[in-house]
């Protein structure tokens, strides 16, 4: 009787850890989940970009590959902050523009803040280790590994 008493008590007892082991796992998953990229972030890659140039919200996108022509669907305008130099963004929940072996051109749908007003992108280039955002005639260089992770959107808004 003992020996069976001992037995299940074991067992219950494992079962019971097993328990908290799977739940305690799945909450700190639930916390920390893992980014996987989106089709339009690999689509980045193929190209000579890296995936940070996108938030990780991306929902669809579509492009024509004869043309170019991209469209990202977000699915709500989110604010990010840019590295190195901790630009503050804004990406509308559509961005169009055309994508070519390292260069997009004509981008619309994300602008930064600086010299206390906004500026649109226009386009970025993949220059080596680099990249060259574009705002109309002007340019600023970065290191293309500022962006090897895709940004996490810092709110939600409704609007364009």
């Amino acid at each position: 009787m003992a020996k069976f008493l001992l037995h299940n008590t074991f067992f219950l007892f494992s079962i019971c850890f097993l328990i908290l082991f799977i739940d305690h796992s799945s909450a700190r998953s639930i916390q920390n989940p893992v980014f996987i990229p989106s089709s339009a972030h690999k689509e980045l890659q193929t190209n000579g970009f890296p995936i940070g140039l996108l938030p990780k919200n991306v929902l669809n996108y579509s492009l024509n590959k004869t043309s170019g022509d991209f469209s990202v669907n977000l699915g709500y305008t989110c604010k990010l902050t840019l590295p190195p130099d901790n630009y503050e963004a804004t990406y509308s929940k559509k961005i169009t523009g055309k994508l070519v072996e390292g260069k997009i051109g004509e981008l619309k749908g994300i602008r930064v803040w600086a010299f206390f007003q906004w500026w649109s992108i226009t386009g970025i280039k993949s220059s080596g280790e680099n990249l060259v955002f574009e705002v109309g005639m002007v340019s600023a260089k970065y290191p293309a590994k500022n962006f090897d992770e895709s940004p996490e959107c810092q709110g939600k808004h409704s609007s364009s």
